[in-house]
């Protein structure tokens, strides 16, 4: 049986179609095979919300115990719990069967292996790939048992995360909270009593913070234009300070300002590598390449070195432990931290930000303003197209030529005085991904915007 389920760097598919219980009781045998270290496998094993995520986990753990290995289970947590975990406990590996935000009838899984490193094809995703379809385990191993960590690792886990913040620095603020009924909501309860204990002087106004894998107010993803209204007209009705959202396993963080306005991800990375600037005067900071400016600038006034590495979780944070950067960010909202395992969190972010809000006294709105002014973008934008190659060449044919700089790291991107884009292929689906910068002048963005999307549709 060929497994189809597997990507380049996860395991996601349809539910009865790519994935379902037998596989993942295969995933969970190949991978205590393919990353134990020694004769007794330890593997942390978590869930997000979704009713599906329970049988997957339970076929998972079944899988892991079957090859003598020791499950340590989170039960529901978010994907970064299973990254903190998979260090604190020294395990072989760590997996989080989520979904993310992908829609209903899907499901997957996220993996590291020792030391909360990347998984890809080369460091073991192709081997438990091979072992999973050979599927000629044989009988049982002795030894393989689930061990109940979830209190435990919760604890030490929003410890962790708590180091990141100075609370003493914090000021009265009111923030709307939007967990998307997914995972978010117990975590984030645990470090707000771990704040409160400590007299931060924050209120907090939960909605949609039970989790229910129903997802009555639809699947979490505040990336979507059609899912912000929720929060934004919650922070506006509240009087609130700012909203924070997250997806469905929370690894990724949003942010709205007092008004409601959504702040584009970008402006969350330049702010984020001030703060640890501020702290670590002359340190690396890595960035993707679609809006780039707006970064490379903070973080040369800085006296910090901007790294570019290509988009996606497993370059980021391999970038991270290969420069020794002590953060990493991408404009659609994954933060990556050297001292969060080299991993991406969605809680550590909001948590920096209300820090700087306290130590600056200023809204987010005021900590963003001037650099949306001196580098506006378009933010990622998508075209579903018959041919996203010759749409491409098109576009090349007319810029490229004018183009004072040219980068290939992730898709193409070109560079001009006034304005830049960025525009790369999906490699699963056949959409172009759009993103435009410019230096000041929120006009040319739109013109550039207005001309390349003809281009894109000629034909």
């Amino acid at each position: 049986m060929t497994l189809s389920c597997f990507k380049a760097y996860d395991i996601r598919g349809r539910l009865g179609v790519d994935l379902d219980a037998a596989i993942a009781y295969r995933i969970g045998r190949a991978a205590a095979r393919a990353l134990a270290t020694g004769d007794s496998p330890k593997v942390v094993l978590g869930r997000d919300i979704r009713a599906s995520s329970v049988e997957l986990a339970e076929a998972v753990a079944r899988g892991l115990m079957d090859e003598g290995a020791e499950v340590l289970d989170l039960g529901l947590c978010g994907t970064e719990e299973m990254y903190w975990a998979t260090t604190e406990f020294g395990a072989d590996a760590g997996i989080e069967v989520t979904a993310s935000h992908n829609p209903m009838d899907y499901n997957g899984m996220k993996l590291v292996r020792r030391g909360s490193a990347p998984l890809d094809a080369a460091s073991g995703l192709q081997a438990i790939h091979d072992l999973a379809e050979a599927d000629s385990f044989g009988p049982p191993k002795p030894g393989g048992r689930l061990t109940d960590i979830a209190a435990k690792a919760r604890a030490a886990y929003v410890a962790g995360v708590m180091r990141f913040v100075e609370v003493a620095a914090l000021r009265p603020l009111k923030i709307v909270v939007n967990a998307g009924n997914g995972a978010a909501g117990p975590t984030f309860d645990a470090i707000a009593g771990a704040l409160a204990a400590r007299g931060a002087p924050l209120e907090f106004i939960r909605i949609h913070h039970v989790p229910d894998g129903s997802f009555p107010n639809g699947i979490p993803n505040p990336l979507l234009p059609e899912n912000r209204p929720a929060t934004a007209d919650a922070v506006r009705e509240a009087g609130a300070d700012l909203g924070l959202a997250w997806d469905g396993d929370f690894d990724r963080c949003f942010f709205f300002d007092a008004e409601g306005g959504f702040i584009d991800g970008e402006y969350i990375v330049g702010l984020l590598a001030e703060v640890f600037l501020a702290k670590e005067p002359g340190a690396r900071i890595v960035h993707d390449p679609r809006i780039i400016w707006n970064t490379r600038d903070v973080v040369t006034a800085a006296g910090g070195t901007p790294i570019q590495s290509k988009t996606g979780h497993a370059f980021i944070k391999q970038a991270l432990r290969d420069h020794d950067a002590v953060y990493g960010g991408e404009m659609s909202a994954h933060h990556y931290f050297r001292d969060f395992v080299c991993c991406d969190s969605g809680m550590v972010p909001w948590l920096l930000v209300v820090e700087l809000m306290g130590r600056r006294g200023a809204s987010l709105a005021a900590l963003v303003a001037e650099r949306q002014a001196a580098f506006p973008s378009s933010g990622e934008i998508n075209f579903r197209l018959d041919d996203p190659r010759a749409a491409i060449a098109r576009v090349m044919d007319r810029f490229a030529p004018e183009a004072r700089d040219r980068d290939e790291t992730d898709g193409i991107g070109l560079s001009f005085p006034d304005w830049r884009f960025n525009l790369r292929s999906s490699n699963t689906e056949p959409v172009v991904r759009l993103n435009v910068e410019s230096r000041g002048d929120r006009a040319l963005v739109a013109d550039r915007v207005d001309e390349i999307r003809a281009l894109l549709a000629t034909g």
